[in-house]
């Protein structure tokens, strides 16, 4: 096993090397052909929906699956269904983690998370759920970019090995990670693409409702996100096997 791991992060480095300048529909279309029903979309956001959009474009059996953290907006609920109903496609909901919620609601309440950090309440509600899910493909896709958070992501490649969750295996490809937000924008303008209303009210990165506030003309998008605790720690968990903060 560890020989067939690395020789698989040699073919996953050789590709991003590969397609570092390719468009994210070349690089999605290589990504849907190469792993079909093994493969499938983490939607929660405007860079998910794009990708969404340009998947359908390649073909129509696209997987797409999302996290309930049983904390997010009504509008992002109603967003999901927005999103199903406009690309005609079933959209898998991945619940938060029941015993382990409870358990830490029990000990610390339900705000734990400004006094404490938000891991733990990540853990419970964002990484298992998204464990399960992964669990079963050979491959997922995300919306990361580089400049979403100059911090941990300045160095997210466009295709990686996750060591983070699978058995060591799973691909995760990273379509836009060369795009900016007005590159983002300007797609959905351009192809009436369905976003959050939440947007239009001033928020940019959109977790869950506690944890996340509209930011400020000239702040930066992630500045709206956990806004107690400092730059590096900006992040759930999601992508914790392949980010780094930038030092």
């Amino acid at each position: 096993m560890p020989e067939q791991n690395a020789e698989l992060k040699k073919e996953v480095y050789q590709l991003a090397e590969g397609y570092s300048d390719s468009s994210p529909q070349e690089i999605l279309e290589y990504a849907l052909n190469r792993f079909g029903s093994g493969i499938t979309i983490a939607f929660s956001g405007a860079e998910d929906v794009v990708l969404i959009d340009m998947a359908t474009k390649i073909r129509q059996d696209v997987s797409v699956f999302s996290l309930d953290t049983g904390r997010l907006h009504p509008e992002t609920y109603k967003y999901f269904d927005v999103v199903r109903n406009h690309y005609d496609i079933p959209l898998e909901i991945f619940f938060a983690n029941r015993d382990k919620t409870e358990e830490l609601v029990l000990k610390k309440g339900m705000f734990s998370f400004y006094r404490d950090g938000h891991g733990e309440c990540c853990d419970v509600r964002k990484v298992d759920p998204l464990r399960r899910s992964l669990g079963t493909r050979a491959a997922w896709i995300t919306g990361q970019r580089k400049d979403q958070s100059p911090n941990t992501r300045a160095a997210v490649p466009v295709v990686e090995v996750d060591s983070a969750f699978g058995d060591g295996t799973l691909i995760k490809f990273n379509p836009l990670a060369n795009w900016t937000s007005k590159q983002v924008w300007e797609y959905i303008m351009k192809n009436d693409v369905p976003y959050n209303e939440l947007h239009e009210k001033g928020y940019v990165s959109i977790g869950c409702e506690p944890c996340t506030k509209p930011v400020l003309p000239g702040q930066h998008e992630r500045e709206g996100r956990w806004w107690w605790e400092e730059a590096t720690k900006k992040e759930c968990g999601i992508h914790s096997g392949t980010i780094r903060p930038q030092v």
